[in-house]
């Protein structure tokens, strides 16, 4: 229960930090179930091309299944504001990445669930 609520408190101080910056926060409809199912081709269709099919990176882009994107570390709304935004190159050298055009909350709500799907397989809570 400590560890949801550390979660918590670390994704509403992204959130606050993203507004801050002036960026919107990109929210799934509320009630949304995301599922990993969904996630799996919409994954390949907008991220494989850099993350790997296998979520094991490529030469375009980091490993998702690996502890610097753990739930404690990369909260959801972090998959979120990535795919809005881009976001700038902080932890690996592959550059900077660049927003995803067409995908929505929802679909990266369905796409995080299938990367944690696969993170929690791995070990990685």
């Amino acid at each position: 229960m400590i560890e949801r609520a550390a979660v918590v408190a670390l994704g509403l101080m992204m959130a606050g930090t993203a507004v801050a910056q002036g960026m919107q926060v990109p929210s799934p409809s509320p009630g949304l179930m995301p599922n990993p199912t969904m996630g799996k081709p919409l994954f390949e269709k907008n991220c494989a091309s850099c993350h790997g099919v296998q979520l094991d990176g490529s030469d375009k882009g980091p490993p998702l299944v690996h502890r610097i994107y753990e739930p404690s570390h990369h909260g959801d709304i972090a998959f979120q504001l990535a795919a809005k935004n881009g976001t700038r190159a902080h932890h690996w050298q592959f550059g900077d990445m660049l927003p995803v055009p067409g995908v929505t909350p929802d679909d990266v709500a369905h796409i995080t669930a299938y990367v944690r799907m696969h993170q929690r397989r791995a070990g990685i809570r």
